[in-house]
């Protein structure tokens, strides 16, 4: 069940960005009366799901998940139709519109891309309102899991105080900075201290959740929570799911990091413990293994209504009238903008080895949880829409961002491309196109397989 809901999500937000990016450019197409000869959802490779003419247009859902399509009249794209374009030029083909229209045309994809991912942004603002901690309220630091944030120079403990400059307001709010950012300032023990990030952090940080896929980035310093007990576990009775250790050994343990440090110290012995239980104290004696393991799980991470519930963390909560949310979606949207840009610099940046972490449709697929949530659902499409905005300005003759970099050309210079300039460029945009594609798809098979 958990992967046809994942699936629904998944089939839904693309569906919704696909036929949206095409009506971009359908839309303005019809508006300078060029002929549009197909609009389909997913590619129809041999055959469709499904197909109806109306007017000029054939409608139709193609076979093939992989984007969709609309063929335009008179174009040079990934239909390659040589008969049409050895024919004269026609009133209604695109060739024969002014270079400003085409334009127009060519960039309505992007265009709607762009503006629903702000609309998404300001509907969730005013929905959702906010839900965040505040960094001053966490006075304990942040817990230090993975390995690439100890070679990065982080301690659990660190408080973070500023990312190249920029003050940090919003903890989890600040993970992407945190990846992106090159001088990070701490205050450890009452002294600030400037860490350095390597160029290659994002490469470690992969070869680190390689190792544990569960550890995080950011994690705040949560008391030790039992979320199970493994199977043989030698305190198996002795400890139920949910307890909270507040005792180990006679010493006071306020958080997880304190009593995975102090375990490993007592292998093979039996030490008194306390734990709190339906908020009440338990005494209870733990078994320590010679590995300095107690055979059970405990939460890396808890929801905002179990931090606050503990007492640990102060939630910040923020409420939008819609008119507030307005700009407060438009700053959300332009965010998100700016950092998928900056992540793109990164991935085309061979040194930091953020190219091994790009995904094909699997890792978009991933990003959907195993339970509905309209919430996660339309953060997720907001963003696949910016992606999807972003990639098709790419100067790459196969996407819009190709035909745009021609037509500017054409319109700088008066001096149009020939037919056969562009059906070269076509095929050459095609391939790299593809291999782009087989590129983010190869890794994640090679994932999927070997990690």
């Amino acid at each position: 069940m958990d992967i046809v809901i994942k699936l629904s999500q998944f089939l839904l937000s693309l569906s919704l960005l696909i036929v949206l990016h095409e009506f971009g450019h359908f839309i303005p197409a019809r508006l300078f009366g060029t002929r549009v000869e197909k609009f389909f959802l997913f590619f129809d490779v041999k055959f469709a799901l499904f197909k109806k003419k109306i007017g000029d247009t054939v409608y139709g859902i193609g076979w093939l998940p992989l984007g969709g399509y609309v063929k335009i009249s008179g174009m040079i794209d990934e239909s390659m139709d040589k008969e049409q374009m050895e024919q004269p030029p026609q009133p209604w083909e695109f060739r024969s519109k002014p270079a400003w229209q085409r334009l127009i045309i060519m960039l309505g994809g992007v265009t709607v891309n762009f503006i629903l991912a702000f609309i998404i942004y300001i509907g969730i603002a005013y929905t959702y309102g906010d839900y965040y901690i505040k960094n001053s309220d966490v006075s304990n630091g942040i817990w230090v899991t993975n390995e690439a944030m100890e070679e990065a120079g982080f301690r659990t403990g660190d408080k973070l105080v500023s990312i190249d400059g920029k003050p940090v307001e919003d903890f989890y709010g600040s993970t992407e900075s945190l990846l992106m950012g090159r001088v990070i300032t701490v205050e450890r023990n009452g002294d600030l201290k400037t860490l350095t990030m390597p160029v290659d952090f994002i490469d470690r940080l992969m070869k680190s959740r390689e190792e544990n896929e569960k550890t995080m980035l950011l994690n705040l310093r949560i008391p030790f929570v039992v979320a199970g007990i493994e199977e043989g576990s030698p305190n198996t009775g002795a400890l139920k799911t949910r307890d909270i250790m507040v005792s180990l050994n006679g010493k006071k343990v306020a958080f997880a990091d304190e009593v995975v440090s102090e375990v490993k110290n007592l292998k093979g012995q039996t030490v008194p413990a306390v734990v709190l239980r339906d908020d009440k104290e338990v005494a209870v004696d733990l078994k320590v293994n010679e590995e300095g393991k107690m055979g059970v799980a405990y939460a890396s991470r808890l929801g905002f209504t179990d931090l606050e519930r503990l007492g640990v963390y102060n939630v910040s909560r923020e409420e939008y009238s819609f008119m507030e949310s307005i700009p407060e979606g438009i700053s959300r949207g332009k965010n998100r903008l700016v950092s998928y840009g900056k992540q793109l610099k990164m991935i085309f940046t061979p040194e930091t080895g953020a190219y091994k972490g790009v995904g094909g449709f699997k890792a978009i697929f991933d990003l959907f949880p195993q339970t509905w949530s309209w919430q996660a659902f339309w953060e997720i499409t907001a963003l696949l829409s910016i992606m999807l905005g972003v990639l098709n300005l790419l100067p790459i003759p196969a996407l819009d961002g190709g035909h745009v970099m021609f037509l500017l050309y054409e319109m700088i210079s008066g001096r149009k491309p020939s037919d056969k300039f562009l059906e070269y460029a076509q095929i050459a945009g095609f391939f790299l196109l593809m291999a782009l594609v087989l590129f983010a798809n190869g890794n994640d098979i090679y994932r999927w397989l070997f990690k």
